[in-house]
């Protein structure tokens, strides 16, 4: 049986090493790199974190997507550029207020890659509405130093879908692959959006391949030994820092299109990549639906081997030690997951029914009684044991008395609370935002 990718020896606390269900201690077992606890808490005592007057309502949108050269620039990508205008559109907004840079922009050169009849390789060149130039290193600057001058307190939404590379040396840096040979690491990435004031909230959602890596973007230099920068920052990631994700194809049918991207917007939106309406993500019933709902739709909805992971998750998840790892895992599920938030208790609910386990057992007993059998139940299994441990370390956190430490989560949790800055009911005139593409059918 295929088996999740493993990275334990290079400190991947969260990767399984487990096969064919195996031993039940492979499945709890922690990496060989775990910060002590007194450290992680001074590196947060020496920031003083100021919280939000509310959740960010983003209106500074910025997409970056497309393949680093022609051969890795799938219709996939550019479909899911024309994906975010339509959801812009869908919640209110017009699809020419965001700045959108796709691989080699506007200079004629057909360079997106798809398969037309009897699956032969063509190539076409972009058709994105509104595209304002190609996806390199020098245009991400340029809309940094745009925004810094002419919104510089408008909160920021960057959407990257594209590839991204892992750092074997260094996971907590990994890198975006830009147009053109370009790179754009996670620390890099935090440095130049601290030319934003510091009181500028960000959030990002990539897709790409290790895109957990990014979570550490809130960290001064990527580290999360370092502490939390002043700027609210958070993310949402397609995957964890140490595995691929799903999506870059070269097919054109979006039907069939299942990953990260695909659900996140559809859960924001409440309309799917194809136009159908889909159940609402609102799950606390507050009338809108946040990135943290968005995120936790995306969880459920997509049946892939992804692991979705959020800022605030990776930062709880770092915290994790053995002792907590297996109490919370030999805990009834049910018993966890009672003091989630709305949308933690849909996933862990969700994916308890689609694994046909038992809520009044723990996990550990259900992965005994019923271990995976394919890549995707273990996927569903592990995002089962994410779930639990997010739900149960946000409770330890809460229940410690560390200020420091409930300031850095409440921020995060504040920023992941946020949305569009939407106008229910109110519509822009309609803009020519194309399903599919002219070209390639």
């Amino acid at each position: 049986m295929a088996v999740l990718l493993c990275l334990g020896a290079l400190g991947c606390v969260r990767a399984p090493v487990s096969e064919g269900g195996g031993d039940v201690d492979e499945w709890t077992s922690s990496g060989p790199e775990e910060e002590e606890e007194e450290e992680v808490a001074e590196a947060e005592s020496s920031v003083p974190i100021q919280a939000l007057p509310a959740p960010p309502r983003a209106s500074n949108f910025l997409v970056l997507g497309g393949g680093s050269e022609r051969s890795s620039n799938e219709i996939a990508l550019e479909k899911n550029v024309l994906f975010f205008q339509r959801t812009l559109q869908t919640l209110g907004l017009a699809p020419s207020s965001a700045t959108v840079y796709f691989a080699n922009g506007n200079d004629g050169e057909a360079t997106v890659r798809y398969l037309g009849e009897g699956s032969r390789v063509l190539f076409k060149a972009p058709e994105v509405p509104h595209l304002k130039g190609a996806a390199t290193l020098e245009h991400f600057l340029d809309w940094v130093e745009q925004s810094a001058r002419g919104s510089p307190q408008q909160p920021v939404f960057i959407y990257f879908t594209g590839h991204g590379g892992m750092n074997g040396r260094n996971l907590n840096n990994n890198h975006l692959a830009l147009w053109d040979s370009d790179s754009l690491t996670v620390r890099a990435f935090g440095l130049f959006l601290g030319r934003l004031p510091s009181t500028t909230p960000v959030v990002t959602m990539m897709s790409q391949c290790y895109a957990g890596s990014f979570a550490n973007f809130i960290y001064q230099d990527a580290n999360p030994r370092r502490p939390v920068v002043a700027q609210p920052r958070c993310g949402f990631f397609a995957t964890v820092e140490y595995r691929p994700s799903v999506g870059c194809t070269p097919e054109v049918d979006e039907a069939d299109y299942r990953d990260y991207s695909s659900s996140f917007f559809a859960g924001l939106a409440g309309v799917s990549r194809t136009g159908m309406a889909v159940a609402s993500a609102d799950y606390d019933g507050d009338g809108r639906v946040s990135y943290a709902e968005a995120h936790a739709f995306a969880k459920v909805d997509g049946e892939t081997t992804d692991l979705p992971i959020s800022t605030s998750e990776a930062w709880l998840q770092r915290r994790v030690r053995m002792k907590e790892l297996r109490r919370l895992l030999s805990t009834p599920i049910l018993e966890v997951s009672r003091t989630g938030r709305p949308e933690q208790r849909y996933v862990v609910e969700s994916l308890v029914r689609r694994l046909h386990y038992v809520a009044g057992r723990s996990w550990l007993e259900n992965v005994e009684a019923s271990p995976p059998k394919t890549e995707t139940q273990e996927a569903d299994v592990w995002r089962l044991r994410m779930e639990l441990l997010n739900i149960g370390m946000e409770q330890k956190v809460r229940a410690s008395g560390g200020s420091q430490a409930l300031a850095v989560l409440e921020r995060l949790l504040q920023c992941e609370g946020g949305s569009w800055n939407t106008r229910p009911g109110v519509l822009p005139a309609p803009e020519t935002v194309p399903a599919v593409e002219s070209t390639a059918r």
